[in-house]
Order: C-alpha cells, then sequence, then structure tokens
C-alpha cells in the first residue's frame, strides 16, 4: 500500500467534544494534545515522514481571552515536553506561523526545540501556531519585493520555486493527504499553496477521539486512491 510521505491535519473538534461530555473546552484540548503524542508516534511507525498539524491559527485570537490563555499554557507545556519527545524518537521539530506574534518565553521555548533537534533524523513534525496561508504568502510576497526592490533578483526569477522558498514550510515537501477531523469540510486557510495536489480526507471523528486506528484508515484511503496528474497516473511519473 502507497503511504504518504507527508500528511497534513486540522486538529478540529476538542470545544465541542469538551462539550458534548460535559466539560468545558480547555479540557478538549489537553486531551487534544494527548491525541497528538499518539499520533507523532502512530504516523513514523505507519512510515508517514512529515507530519504537519494545525494547532492554533491567526483568526484564533478571535476566541475568548480565557480560552486564548489557556491554549497559551497548554503550548508551552507541550513545548517543554516535547523537548523530551524529540529526543526520544528521534524527531525533528519545527514550529511554523507568525512566531513574532507569540510571547516572548513561548518564542525562546520554540527556539530551544528546534535547536534541540534539528539534526534529528526520525519524522519532521511541523506545529503551526499563529497560522493562517494569506499571512504567510503576503510575508512571503513582501521578501521577494524587498528582494526585488534590493536588486537581489528580478521579477522574472519569481518562480514557483521561488516562491516556496520564502514559506514557512521551505525545505519541506508539500503535504500528500490533508486530514480534517469532526466533520467540517473545508480547509480553513491552512497550507494553501503547499496542498495544491494533496489528497483530501475528512471524518467526523473529533480530534480527541482520533487515534490509531483512524490515522490507518485514512492512510488506508489514501492508499486506495488512484493519483493523477494532469491525467497522468503518480506511479507512470515516478517510473
Amino acid at each position: 500500500m502507497s503511504v504518504p510521505e507527508h500528511v497534513a491535519i486540522i486538529l478540529d473538534g476538542n470545544g465541542r467534544w469538551a462539550k458534548s461530555k460535559g466539560m468545558p473546552r480547555n479540557y478538549g484540548h489537553v486531551q487534544g494534545a494527548k491525541t497528538l503524542e499518539e499520533v507523532v508516534e502512530s504516523a513514523w511507525d505507519l512510515g508517514v515522514k512529515y507530519l504537519t498539524v494545525y494547532a492554533f491559527s491567526t483568526e484564533n485570537w478571535k476566541r475568548p481571552d480565557s480560552e486564548v490563555d489557556a491554549l497559551m499554557n497548554l503550548f508551552r507545556t507541550y513545548l517543554k515536553k516535547c523537548q523530551k519527545l524529540c529526543v526520544k524518537h528521534n524527531m525533528r521539530m519545527r514550529i511554523i506561523g507568525d512566531r513574532a506574534g507569540m510571547s516572548e518565553d513561548i518564542q525562546k521555548l520554540i527556539d530551544k526545540v528546534e535547536d534541540i533537534s534539528k539534526d534529528f533524523a526520525g519524522l519532521n513534525l511541523q506545529i503551526a501556531l499563529n497560522y493562517g496561508s494569506r499571512d504567510e504568502m503576503l510575508r512571503g510576497i513582501k521578501k521577494l519585493a524587498k528582494s526585488v526592490q534590493n536588486g537581489e533578483m528580478t521579477v522574472d526569477e519569481i518562480t514557483e520555486e521561488a516562491f516556496s522558498s520564502v514559506l514557512d514550510t521551505k525545505d519541506i515537501p508539500d503535504p500528500d493527504l490533508l486530514i480534517r477531523t469532526s466533520g467540517e469540510q473545508r480547509i480553513s486557510n491552512y497550507l494553501l499553496w503547499q496542498l495544491a495536489y494533496a489528497e483530501l480526507y475528512f471524518t467526523d471523528v473529533p480530534w480527541p477521539e482520533f487515534h490509531t486506528d483512524e490515522l490507518k484508515k485514512a492512510l488506508d484511503s489514501y492508499g486506495a486512491r488512484e493519483r493523477r496528474f494532469g491525467g497522468v497516473d503518480e506511479n507512470a511519473l515516478k517510473s
């Protein structure tokens, strides 16, 4: 069975799942963090090399202050824990998104976990924090415009490759499969450029209940599909 090299996931449904249990939304986020730990380990065991998860969008700042504060504290705890998890699993971890919008202590935690794991050869885990694809592309366009303005490149040298090189995901292959949990069927400003040719998989299962068996279902669905690009089978392109 064909296994996607890069899987992207929109971690959706934490709050609704918690509400269905008669618990506060923050309880759902805590359980969702635990699910992520399981999925990270399972993904590598199943043959996935890159995993990118949408944890906090640029729009999420509009949520109630109490929920945002709780999420920030959860990120602090998780980033500290990841320092040990990266060593344990030989995992490289990177944060994508506008980290300048995060608090100084969280930025330092990000720098530390990225430095600790930069040479590890296991799963590549990318966590999207304060991330929005439109924001990412605008930041990238401004970088290219500045390069043209400074005479470092010409307009004609702005290619797909050049644009990809100024995105947060530079040096990371585009996702082969996007998974979204909890029943919603939209991309929600997530990796819009990178998902151009990705397969999409939607499930009604909320993220806190998305365990290894659910990940296997998503990978099985991907493996059963005939991937075609411009009418040409993916395998034919590789031969």
